[in-house]
């Protein structure tokens, strides 16, 4: 009626109101069971008790760490690269797709992994973590083209709470038909062969290639190709193999221009590597303090459920506070996290624990991505985007270190979780110097810069289809 103002949507309530939106948040979705059944849960359980059960147990578990140690240099090395091609070419959403393939293929591969088979399985899952992790570079560098500064915040906030409960989703049907699979018509009971007793858990492994294919075709249709754009110094024609080199090391030397940028960086690294901390090792925490199995993965499915609406609510949140003090309340979290976790004793205590970090973790790392999102030039959103992964991969490094020499040092775990306050302490205190407004007001110069020197024919107009620049 005339008059009556009309209730906003769901999707507008979400932030999620245009169709581009909802698609580029959907990838999160998509990729995410890729960390939970592959990273986290069900792979590493199967590779330590059948692919690697030609090896001790500490054997199995030193293998697949050096995998990630693989998978962490290769990353912290081409997503730089990868991520200034896709801006001098014009090309994020097809190197994404490129990027998908070997992970999906690798992903197929996984369901023919059989007892002894860990060389195999180990670099079919080296394959899958490169090949999502790049995929993930494209992705994100695509947010600061469909939302505008003040509507980043809340739509990199939905798209890692769609990315709790999609991984979440597919891990509760993955562990349901592995735990029951006789209720899914698979086989079941006494007398399987070695094949029909895996089958569940390696159509695990399967179900999450068309999980990542099915819900990635709508970023695919909806979401448009980023225009190609120039420098002033650049022309059509030249290398789109060399030019990106140059512009990774012009950007390295901008990162002082970007300064605030550059600060949110180190602030990032610092504490999100106690974040990722707490979720690799919150299982074998867990273990050891004397929490069963079934408490573990029930912890794991709280976190990735519970981070589900506090993921929206930090998103809604920093718009009315800010994206700044919500990520430095979400440290202070974290910093209670961690002295909780020296106390803890019983499963109802991991399963608090496990709810303090649901809350916490998926908003506090959404509103990271989207600080840094506001404060870097939207036509170099792919480089930035790849030194913001390998500032997140060496991410994984510190923490560990601290954490061994800790429990080397002392004897007992507990006093390894205290330990990561500092991470989170350190972090904070370098997050209050960064100028959010300031390092916006940089940006967004620079992207005039750029459109001042378009419009006086320092540039030239970039081609409508870049896949014709020679190589």
């Amino acid at each position: 009626m005339p008059g009556v103002p009309t209730r906003p949507s769901l999707f507008n309530r979400l932030g999620l109101d245009r169709p581009e939106l909802r698609a580029w948040a959907m990838y999160d979705w998509a990729i995410s069971a890729v960390q939970t059944t592959i990273m986290v849960a069900v792979f590493p359980i199967y590779f330590i008790a059948i692919s690697a059960d030609s090896l001790s147990e500490s054997g199995a578990t030193q293998a697949l760490a050096n995998a990630h140690i693989l998978i962490a240099v290769v990353v912290a090395v081409l997503s730089p690269i990868l991520g200034a091609i896709s801006d001098y070419a014009g090309i994020k959403k097809k190197m994404l797709a490129v990027a998908m393939v070997p992970g999906l293929l690798a992903l197929s591969g996984m369901f023919f992994v059989q007892h002894g088979d860990y060389q195999v399985a180990r670099a079919l899952f080296i394959v899958v973590l490169i090949s999502a992790t790049a995929s993930v570079v494209f992705y994100e560098s695509l947010l600061p083209h469909i939302a505008p500064q003040q509507e980043m915040d809340r739509v990199s906030s939905a798209g890692y709470a769609l990315g709790y409960l999609g991984g979440g989703v597919l891990l509760a049907i993955n562990l349901a038909w592995i735990i029951a699979p006789q209720a899914f018509g698979l086989p079941a009971g006494d007398g399987l062969t070695r094949s029909q007793a895996t089958l569940p858990t390696r159509l695990a492994f399967l179900s999450v290639a068309v999980w990542w294919l099915l819900f990635a075709i709508p970023l695919f249709r909806r979401v448009k190709e980023p225009p190609r754009t120039l420098e002033p110094d650049e022309r059509v024609g030249e290398s789109v193999f060399i030019t990106p080199f140059r512009r990774l090391y012009e950007t390295l030397r901008e990162l002082r221009r970007f300064k605030n940028a550059f600060l949110m960086l180190v602030a990032f690294m610092i504490y999100n590597d106690g974040i990722q901390m707490i979720q690799k090792m919150a299982a074998a925490y867990g273990s050891v303090i004397g929490i069963d199995n079934s408490a573990l993965i029930t912890a794991l499915l709280i976190v990735q459920f519970v981070g589900v609406p506090f993921a929206f609510l930090f998103g809604g949140l920093a718009a009315r506070v800010g994206a700044k003090r919500m990520v430095l309340a979400g440290l202070a979290v974290y910093t209670c996290i961690s002295i909780f976790g020296y106390f803890i004793a019983t499963a109802t205590h991991f399963f608090i624990l496990a709810t303090l970090t649901g809350m916490v973790q998926g908003g506090t790392q959404a509103l990271s991505r989207s600080l840094f999102a506001r404060m870097i030039p939207a036509h170099k959103s792919g480089e930035f985007f790849g030194f913001y992964s390998v500032f997140e991969k060496f991410a994984g490094i510190f923490a560990p270190l601290v954490f061994s020499l800790v429990i080397g040092a002392t004897g007992h775990p507990r006093n390894a979780i205290f330990s990561l306050i500092l991470f989170f302490v350190i972090g904070a205190v370098i997050l209050l110097f960064v100028d959010v407004d300031e390092g916006e007001r940089v940006a967004r110069d620079a992207e005039r810069g750029l459109h001042r020197a378009r419009e006086a024919g320092d540039e030239p107009e970039a081609p409508s289809a870049p896949t014709t620049i020679p190589a």
